[in-house]
Parts: structure tokens; sequence; C-alpha cells
């Protein structure tokens, strides 16, 4: 009988122990894999069960929570949303988390370390912090004077500050609601297909995710390297440039839309947007110049984050002469991020210095309380200081006396390159409408503002779907908004 109860409790450890490494394996060794598991909807329970902080402009929340009442509990609202959508992004129930909701997600969720009261108890027990907040650099003003201005063309604006790199406005068009993607219901998915098979297509970014020939406004980069090389020490003086220009290698004779180009100054050049000048001046600093000049303003720069990933500016590295003269007016393979050309007008803005775009600003607690704080860092000198404030004063001449006449600012000097860049095969389609400039209070010592303006569906005169025409009107009403925020001009 004792014998038979030896058995019986060994036997008994024994499947005690089994269930010991059973469970010590499912905790442990499995835990990781069995939480990231779709089946387990504890995470999303937990982590839909408080409001979402909230993301600001100004100081102000753009975003809010709502109880659903259902068992992912709060869902996200929009305040404004496809006004501030190319910022905020998405965050659903359904789809994840995009742009700023995605970037700042562990702060707004409440999953960030910091915002543990006890963060040692919350690692064993993985609970969640109430829900920080994500302050961004954008202004309200300016935001809403970009967005007013697109009036639902297609387009996108970028606005920075020169000084700091901070982006004051970031606006596309069309946007949408994302409002509409918060929830998990049926309607959520409908809404997720509608948006995505809209030929619009509204859910992308214009601004930083898509690529536009840059056309007449990357003739400031020419010049610049022009400028640079020691091609042109005088802005004033005649530079050789026959008409009719023909493209090196080839019979093509490349045509200028405005008069006056043939062996024209950089100034005028620059003024009237000659393509011949600007073309031949290309040539002449030869592809490993203008590739170095391209890359110090931002091109071919992959790994531009503002938190985000921002999508990569080209300037071709390996070109024919005649290639490389088109490239130097912004046609053939050069494309460029409305953002990117933002910082190019920034550059010259700002003295030759390019700062690194900053977006997200800084998260908190609940309370206001830092969690993290991004820092200001220059990205690189795009050129001399001296380069640059020649350019300064021929920009300052396009508004004044040119082609960029529709972005002047009374009171204020304001400095602009106009651009219309080709597009479609063999060149049929409506031409994108550009205009980069920069404005300075008068009195200030720094201009305030750079900003960057396409229009895509310009339907109009070749003469008025001009950078001149159709973008320098928004571009002027988002530097209006920018000095008025900055005390007057």
């Amino acid at each position: 009988m004792t014998r038979c109860i030896r058995h019986a409790a060994a036997f008994c450890l024994l499947l005690l122990v089994a269930l010991l490494v059973n469970t010590a394996r499912v905790q442990v060794v499995q835990a990781e894999r069995l939480a990231g598991s779709d089946a387990n909807r504890r995470h999303s329970i937990a982590r839909y069960a408080q409001p979402r902080g909230d993301i600001l402009v100004d100081g102000k929340p753009v975003t809010g929570s709502r109880d659903s009442g259902e068992q992912l509990r709060y869902e996200r609202t929009y305040l404004d949303g496809p006004l501030y959508a190319p910022v905020t992004g998405y965050a659903s129930q359904k789809y994840g988390t995009s742009f700023v909701e995605h970037a700042a997600d562990d702060v707004l969720s409440g999953r960030h370390p910091a915002l543990a009261a006890f963060p040692l108890w919350s690692d064993l027990t993985r609970a969640q912090g109430r829900g920080g907040h994500a302050s961004t650099t954008i202004r309200a003003s300016m935001q809403r004077a970009a967005y007013t201005g697109l009036a639902g063309r297609r387009g996108a604006v970028a606005a920075v500050e020169p000084a700091t790199g901070r982006i004051l406005a970031l606006v596309t068009s069309p946007s949408y609601d994302p409002q509409r993607l918060s929830g998990n219901s049926p309607s959520v998915t409908e809404a997720w297909q509608r948006l995505n098979s809209d030929p619009s297509r509204p859910m992308l970014n214009r601004a930083i995710r898509e690529t536009y020939p840059p056309g007449s406004t990357f003739k400031i980069i020419t010049a610049a390297a022009a400028l640079d090389s020691g091609v042109v020490r005088d802005v004033g003086a005649a530079t050789r440039t026959p008409a009719p220009f023909v493209l090196p290698g080839t019979s093509t004779v490349l045509p200028d839309e405005a008069v006056g180009c043939e062996d024209a100054s950089l100034a005028y050049a620059v003024q009237w947007s000659c393509n011949t000048v600007m073309a031949g001046l290309g040539v002449k600093v030869g592809l490993q110049g203008m590739v170095d000049t391209a890359q110090k303003f931002g091109f071919n720069d992959s790994r531009l984050r503002i938190p985000f990933v921002v999508s990569r500016s080209n300037f071709d590295t390996d070109m024919s002469l005649d290639q490389l003269a088109l490239s130097s007016i912004g046609q053939f393979n050069t494309r460029a991020t409305p953002l990117q050309m933002a910082m190019v007008a920034a550059a010259i803005a700002g003295g030759g210095d390019i700062k690194r775009p900053l977006l997200l600003e800084r998260t908190t607690d609940a309370t206001g309380n830092p969690v993290s704080r991004t820092s200001q860092k220059a990205l690189s000198r795009a050129m001399t200081r001296a380069t640059a404030l020649r350019l300064r004063r021929m920009m300052v001449k396009v508004v004044t006396e040119g082609s960029g006449h529709n972005a002047a600012i009374p009171g204020a000097e304001v400095g602009g390159k106009t651009g219309t860049a080709q597009h479609g095969l063999g060149n049929t389609e409506a031409p994108y409408a550009w205009f980069i400039s920069w404005a300075k209070a008068r009195g200030a010592p720094t201009p305030a503002v750079a900003v960057a303006v396409v229009v895509e569906d310009a339907s109009a005169q070749r003469e008025d779907i001009s950078g001149g025409g159709s973008a320098a009107p928004i571009a002027r009403a988002v530097m209006e908004a920018a000095l008025l925020d900055k005390g007057g001009r």
C-alpha cells in the first residue's frame, strides 16, 4: 500500500513539474510570439481602453477621442481632419497609424516608459500609462492659408522657417478626413477601399511623398553652382549664350518662352527664366559640379526624416551633356518634393545653410511634463554666403520686376522663382505650376519663412498656368500669414 502511494506521489510530482515547465515555456519562451498573434485581442483591447493623447498645433489639440462603447472602446477623432491630414496621418483600429500618429504612437497611446508612474511594475503587468501629447511645428494660420489657396486643386505646399528648419505648413490637395478610418466597422473598410481607389489619390501626401519635375525653380540651384564654381563671376555680364541654343550632341533646339535671352546675363536669366542661358551654364559647370551642388541642397538623399520618411529627390549622377542641359533647367529625370524645394528657398534665405526639416517638436505627458524634444540640426552648407546674398537679390528682382510679381507683399521683402514643369508623353499634358519664395518683414534681421508651391492641374493658357499665375498667389497668402504671426510687416 505504501509503495503504491509513493508511486502515485511521484507521478503527481512529475505532472506538477511538467505543468510548471509548460507554464514557463508559454510565459517566457513563447510569450512574445503569443502576444503578437493576430488571435490575441488583449493587446488591442488594452490599447483602445483609454483615450489617446492629442496632436497639438499652436499648442491646441487637433485630435480627440470618442467613447464608442464597443470592445475596442475609444476611437480617434479629428478637428479639421482634411486640413491637418498630411501632418497627423490616421490612427485606425483596423489599418494602424501613419505620419505623426505613427511617429509618436508610443507617447500618444501611453506605452512610452516615461509615462508609467511605476515603470518596473508597468513592465511586469504590461499596463499602459495615460496617453501623452505630441506638439508639432505647424502654424494654424499658415496651414489654412495654404489649404484655402489650393482650393481643392491637385497640388501641395510646404513652408519652413529658414533659421531653424521648423516646418510651418505642410498641405496636400485633395485631402481626406482621417476620422473615416478610425473605428472598426464595415464603413471603415469601405472608406479605406474608396480612398485607395480614388484616381485623385487623396491619401497621398504630395508635399513629402510625391516628386515632380521642378522645372525652372531648379534654375536657382544651377545659378548657385555657376557662382560657386566661378563659371559666372559677374551676374550682370553677358553669358555668351547662342540663340538658337542646340542641346549638345544633338540637333534639338531648346526654346525660350521669355524674350531677350540671347547672350543674357545670369541676373536677367533668373529674372525672366531663360532656358537657354541656364542650360548652357549647367553644361559649363559640368556634371560633377552640378551633382555636387544638387546634393548639397538635399537631392539624392534617401535618409531624410521629419520624423517620417520623405521621398528622395533626384538629380542623375550619370548623364550625357544634352541630358545635363535639360536637368539644369529642372527637366529630364530631375524630380523634387515640394518640401525639398522649400529647403532650396530656405537655403537662399538662410545665407547658404540648410537646416534639417523639423515637424515633431516635442512630446509630453498628459500634464505637460517633457518626454522628448527634437533638436535643431544643420543639414549642410549648400553654397557660400556671398552666393546666397547674390541669389537673394536676384530672387527679389523676380518679384519686383519679373515673372513673380503676383507674390509681392507691400512693406515686406519677398524673393521668388517661378517654374513651369513639362510632363507627360511628348510634354502633352498641362504643365505643373511651381513657385518657390521667401519673405522678410520690414526691419527684421532674417527672413521669416520659405515656401514651395506646386499646382498639378492648372487648366488655363500657358502664361496663366506658370508659377507666377497659379502658384505665386498661394505662396503670397502663406507668407502673409507667416509675417502676421511674426508681429506684422
